[in-house]
């Protein structure tokens, strides 16, 4: 029983890393690889970088995208575009 309660920190403190911190990065790389493959021509978006555009195409081959902005159209890559950003950007203000 000794051996059992010397161990028992050491299964705690890993229960409490994985519930607070490694649950939620799963959960969060699943909801961001589903948000990358729900993405469609004419979606407005953010970058992580801050810069806004438009979706004009879609290449599956290489998992990009290309947008439009007021400068032109630049590829990107699809995990280069802010899930949050991009969502607040589409849902419609709240009237008050």
């Amino acid at each position: 029983m000794e051996g059992l309660g010397s161990v028992l920190p050491f299964v705690a403190i890993f229960a409490v890393m994985y519930f607070f911190m490694i649950a939620p990065q799963l959960k969060r790389q699943k909801q961001e690889k589903k948000f990358a493959s729900e993405m469609k021509r004419g979606d407005r978006i953010i970058t992580k970088s801050g810069m806004h555009g438009k979706i004009v195409e879609l290449n599956d081959k290489d998992n990009s995208c290309v947008i439009e902005t007021l400068a032109g159209k630049i590829k990107f890559d699809r995990s280069a575009i802010s899930m949050e950003m991009s969502k607040k950007l589409n849902t419609p203000a709240k009237a008050k």
